[in-house]
């Protein structure tokens, strides 16, 4: 009897339990910090004040109740009621659309190797934060040419605007010094050192957040979730007592109702929703698989989203604040001054607290939330990976260090594979996965499946039912309505549109990629996409019985997955649980 038992110890030691999270204030920082990134700081901004102001909040709301709502509870439920990875709960659920599952998974492994480049060049600029003069705000440095203009005083800036070829000391430090950018993609040239080990250093970073999984990542959340905010309002109440603020902000929200009748608003408007939500890809379904069966998810989401968007807005009120400041002091209008995306994080802002008082701490705690952003949503990325490949290969990947073996020979992966983007043709690469590999058409795609798949195929009744088991709450009948019928039409509707209103990627607006650049974006584009209706062939073409039972047997879910089934599984792990306390 004893050596059964320390037999049994030993293959639990050999085998590691999945694991849960260790309170339920962890999920809530996770996921925050997951879909709270970069995107509510440099994209929403400027979204709004380029589409309606306060009139864009209309599609935007629109799309946040008919999609990206139901689709963050939808993919959290799937997650806590399978308790599997991003590509095994389909398995379970609907084995037939698994290869949405594999999409996601190969998005969110683009989106690893682009966005933590974007954390390499904000860890560079905070380097450079601490120097005795911000090296972006004058013209004095080696890598200025004739044309840079230096703004520091009123008067240089009043000059710089008279200079219709003038840059700006920023745009050259940028352009110059950081990406060193050459004449076009097939310019490869070197590799940038600076940028080199900025990348290392946040890998290895990255490695150390999730290195022993939920138990690691559940704590450093703590800080990488809730830091953010703290520099999120001192940028913001030091924005708002800037001279020109207000001008700022009534520029950031000003409406325009009648921009609501162009079809790119509403595109824009859901592109932001999908990205913002993180919909679509599996990292909400991994996150949710790590809480105990009887969480309240129904109640998490709704707070969830609601601060997501919430964030999204004060985010912009910091960020047009210090526009309409750069607006005051230059005496150039604010649609000159207002970017998106690295144009608002690497050059329009840092040229802003170069013109501020002590530009050096103003210049840190913007780079430490940006940094921070971008840093949980990254690790979580790769945590969502990680869980969904060891879910699939259980008794292999959880014996004791596989895990940490199989991170470190991801993270090396993704390394060399990006390489290329740290080279002086960086920003081209960088945007093609951007704009292709990381597309919001794929997204879409992926989410149209989803729906009809866990609506129509597995029933949205049984969702209704599952989610009032796990949590005791019955959900609003309207998200029934939504999994049937408006989240997949908007989503199809979006995507048909996306490829209508498709535009070959341009650089700066004058720089056009070659013929082969382009094919090269849409095979990354369609690698994603082609996984669902190829899994599905693969699996109807390899299965046993004629064609009408392969289709019903691949679209029954899993006997597990039945709530009789489910609550007997939970009942028998509380009461081993409890026993195994007794003898402890």
């Amino acid at each position: 009897m004893l050596n059964i038992k320390y037999a049994t110890k030993n293959k639990q030691e050999e085998v590691e339990e999945r694991g849960h999270w260790g309170s339920k204030v962890e999920f809530l920082l996770a996921v925050a910090g997951n879909v709270v990134g970069l995107g509510n700081v440099w994209r929403f901004p400027y979204l709004c004040y380029k589409n309606g102001g306060g009139a864009f909040l209309v599609p935007y709301l629109v799309f946040v109740v008919t999609c990206g709502v139901p689709l963050f509870l939808l993919e959290t439920t799937m997650g806590q009621f399978t308790q599997e990875g991003g590509i095994t709960c389909w398995r379970k659920l609907c084995p037939l659309a698994e290869g949405i599952g594999y999409g996601g998974q190969l998005i969110l492994l683009y989106s690893c190797m682009t966005y933590i480049i974007i954390l390499s060049w904000a860890l560079l600029y905070l380097v450079f934060s601490f120097s005795p003069q911000l090296p972006w705000s004058s013209c004095d440095n080696y890598w200025n040419t004739d044309d840079c203009s230096d703004f520091s005083t009123r008067n240089n800036t009043i000059q710089w605007t008279n200079q219709t070829n003038s840059t700006s000391a920023a745009t050259e430090f940028w352009e110059r010094r950081v990406l060193s950018i050459s004449g076009g993609i097939e310019e490869i040239g070197s590799i940038r050192w600076e940028v080199l080990l900025c990348l290392i250093a946040m890998w290895i970073i990255c490695y150390f957040c999730i290195w022993k999984g939920v138990k690691s990542t559940g704590k450093v959340v703590y800080v990488t979730a809730t830091f953010p905010y703290v520099m999120l309002l001192i940028l913001l109440i030091r924005g708002l007592t800037l001279p020109g603020a207000l001008q700022g902000v009534l520029f950031y929200l000003l409406p325009e109702p009648s921009r609501l009748t162009d079809p790119q608003v509403w595109m824009e408007a859901g592109a932001q929703i999908f990205f913002s939500y993180s919909v679509g890809v599996g990292s909400l379904t991994v996150l949710g698989s790590y809480n105990t069966y009887h969480n309240n998810c129904y109640k998490d989401c709704l707070w969830l989203c609601l601060l997501n968007s919430g964030t999204s807005v004060v985010a912009g009120f910091a960020v047009f604040s210090v526009l309409g400041f750069m607006s005051h002091e230059q005496g150039i209008p604010i649609a000159e001054v207002a970017e998106s995306g690295p144009g608002l994080a690497f050059i329009a802002y840092p040229q802003a607290v170069a013109m501020m008082p002590v530009p050096q701490l103003w210049s840190v705690c913007f780079f430490v939330m940006l940094i921070l952003l971008g840093l949980d949503t990254q690790f979580v990325a790769m945590e969502v990976v990680m869980t969904s490949v060891i879910d699939m290969f259980p008794t292999v990947m959880r014996r004791a260090g596989q895990r940490e073996r199989f991170l470190l020979l991801f993270c090396l992966i993704c390394f060399c594979s990006q390489l290329v983007m740290v080279t002086e043709a960086r920003m081209y690469v960088f945007q093609m996965f951007d704009y292709y590999a990381c597309n919001g058409a794929c997204i879409l795609f992926l989410c149209v499946f989803e729906t009809l798949a866990l609506g129509w195929t597995f029933g949205a009744e049984k969702l209704y039912d599952i989610i009032k088991d796990m949590t005791g709450v019955r959900a609003n009948p309207f998200f029934k309505i939504c999994w049937l019928y408006l989240t997949p039409l908007v989503s199809l509707g979006s995507f048909i549109c996306s490829l209508v209103k498709y535009q070959p990627l341009t650089f700066n607006r004058w720089y056009v990629y070659p013929a082969w650049a382009y094919m090269l974006g849409w095979v990354l584009a369609l690698s994603s996409i082609v996984l669902v209706p190829g899994w599905a062939l693969y699996k109807l073409g390899t299965g046993t019985g004629t064609l009408s039972q392969r289709f019903h047997h691949l679209c029954q879910p899993d006997s597990a997955c039945s709530l009789t089934q489910k609550r007997e599984a939970v009942l028998q792990h509380n009461g081993g649980e409890a026993l195994q306390h007794l003898t402890d």
